[in-house]
């Protein structure tokens, strides 16, 4: 028999569970040495994996999360022994379709337990965002062992293949990003098709580049007096059909640095939807069957580091570069 003093201590017994659940929910940490100087904002989209990143911006802004006690901002720097208090939140995580993880793991071309360089595709982006739901990032960390904490070490324009660093390691991501500050110390080498005759004597650029946010929200890179140093060298490997194959290295690592430096000189890079020549790709496009930009990140070389070993990787030119490449070849010869 079911007595009214029973159903209160029911009624009590599920608020209490409700209570509970609600507190359980409520996350604190003490912030490691090694995420010591991460912005707030990127810390969260790898703590909270599967919130969606308006979600982590919002709960900032409306001062759910604490350091310290403090309200904060998603700019903030952590420091090590914060102590960080994150409110409960749904997870709403998305697979990436089988296809594009497959294809994703097929462009794996090193690997150990620091560091995995991939072959990224043209056309993918490396993290969500600006309608993108699952970038590169966001996909290796959906469908890798969970004792690693994926985090891109660099970035490379949606449309550009080649070279992409991911870090396993969060000490060897923070010596990696020093070592990319630098100019001298990891080296970076693209292949480009550029439109027209290159000149030889044309064999480095160093012209300072601005970033720029057009009327229409677009955001955008200029040559500018009041822009950062930046510095590409280039060197001339073939000619034909009109167009140069191009040896570059970017000596700085400026935003479409390299694709605003070809703009600059009169030789934009074939493809290029924000800088390039669009009637010119138009025509080339019907003529030799492209649609994608023909700037590809080849080689990366990595010293050792610390106590970390050194590396040296090449990835493969994809279909298309290598279709025209040969369309060059049967027009003129190699240089």
């Amino acid at each position: 028999m079911i007595t009214k003093k029973h159903r209160v201590l029911k009624v009590m017994d599920k608020t209490a569970i409700k209570k509970s659940n609600v507190s359980q929910g409520v996350r604190k940490i003490i912030v490691e040495s090694d995420y010591s100087g991460q912005r707030l904002d990127n810390y969260l989209q790898r703590e909270l994996k599967g919130v969606p990143k308006s979600r982590i911006y919002r709960i900032i802004r409306k001062g759910e999360v604490r350091i310290n006690g403090k309200r904060v901002q998603a700019s903030t720097r952590l420091a090590a022994g914060d102590k960080l208090r994150l409110p409960p939140v749904r997870k709403s995580i998305k697979s990436p379709a089988r296809q594009i993880k497959l294809n994703l793991e097929k462009t794996i071309i090193y690997e150990n337990n620091i560091i995995i360089v991939i072959n990224k595709p043209p056309g993918i982006a490396v993290h969500g965002g600006s309608g993108i739901s699952m970038g590169v990032i966001e996909t290796l960390r959906a469908n890798y062992p969970t004792k690693y904490s994926l985090e891109l070490v660099h970035r490379l324009d949606r449309d550009t293949s080649g070279c992409l660093m991911i870090a396993k390691n969060r000490r060897y991501l923070k010596a990696l990003q020093v070592a990319l500050r630098s100019t001298s110390v990891i080296n970076k080498h693209y292949r480009a098709i550029v439109h027209g005759n290159w000149p030889h004597r044309l064999g480095s650029i160093e012209a300072p580049i601005a970033k720029n946010v057009l009327s229409s929200g677009e955001r955008i890179s200029r040559v500018s007096e009041s822009g950062k140093v930046a510095k590409t060298e280039f060197n001339v490997l073939a000619r034909g059909a009109g167009l140069t194959l191009l040896a570059v290295k970017a000596i700085t690592g400026r935003t479409h640095q390299i694709r605003v430096h070809c703009t600059y000189a009169k030789h934009p890079i074939v493809g290029d939807t924000k800088y390039g020549d669009s009637d010119e790709d138009k025509r080339l496009a019907q003529t030799l069957g492209f649609g994608r930009l023909l700037l590809h990140a080849e080689r990366l070389e990595v010293p050792a580091i610390e106590d970390f070993p050194g590396f040296c990787v090449t990835a493969p030119q994809g279909e298309t570069f290598s279709r025209i490449l040969e369309d060059m070849s049967a027009d003129n010869t190699k240089l």
